[in-house]
């Protein structure tokens, strides 16, 4: 293999890794932009804004990356809005153990990728389809391991209830979307290895005190700071 095409070594311990930065110089995302109207407003505009580089890739592969949508789910609150996030379970042979979006492949019989982000979210979580209101898609995000992921946004209107699908997912649970939409809890760490280095953005979110930080980074940081750049645009 040539120097060009060597892979990237995978981070097994990303939450040991040092923070070199954040984004606490950046500015805030107006609160009223953080509601049900206001996405809805934001959906409508058109806007002149940038992703964040894409991701090194950490294995190489060949022909196009592997098709897929992930459903960013905001859950209307009484205290505000809250993304919905999974934990994938430990044995799975992509993204083990890490903070999702409930989401996956783009199957022959989806329409688009809001079919197919929908059918993910019903068949990981048990989110019905009429519980979600779809805002809109982010433009495609590639992974390092090879996806070209759509995030399709969209609010889920309470009652609704989600039983995880144990082969796929560990744990469902909830993040107010002002703490990720905040800039200060974007972290930028590093991981080094001979031969090169990486940065990636993780955010850290204590649920209780009774239990670990959810480490949220890689793909899902990625596509939450790129959320926050539409939303500040």
């Amino acid at each position: 293999m040539s120097a060009s095409k060597q892979s990237t070594p995978r981070i097994l311990e990303p939450e040991l890794l040092p923070v070199v930065s954040t984004g606490a110089n950046l500015p805030p995302i107006p609160a009223a932009r953080l509601t049900p109207d206001g996405l809805r407003a934001r959906f409508k505009e058109t806007l002149d804004w940038s992703q964040e580089p894409p991701e090194a890739r950490i294995k190489a592969i060949g022909g196009d990356p592997r098709v897929a949508s992930v459903l960013v789910a905001l859950v209307v609150r009484d205290q505000g809005l809250s993304v919905l996030l999974t934990q994938r379970a430990d044995h799975l042979s992509d993204h083990a153990g890490q903070i999702s979006f409930p989401g996956g492949r783009r199957e022959p019989e989806d329409a688009n990728a809001a079919a197919t982000a929908l059918r993910e979210a019903h068949e990981e979580v048990g989110l019905a389809p009429e519980r979600v209101e779809v805002l809109g898609a982010m433009p495609d995000y590639l992974t390092g391991t090879g996806f070209r992921v759509t995030p399709v946004v969209a609010l889920v209107h309470p009652p609704f209830t989600l039983t995880a699908d144990t082969l796929e997912v560990a744990d469902i649970f909830e993040v107010p979307l002002a703490f990720l939409m905040n800039p200060a809890h974007h972290e930028v760490r590093l991981f080094k290895w001979e031969g090169g280095e990486r940065r990636f953005f993780a955010m850290p979110y204590v649920a209780s005190e009774k239990k670990a930080p959810y480490f949220i980074w890689g793909a899902t940081a990625g596509m939450l700071r790129n959320f926050y750049r539409f939303l500040a645009a």
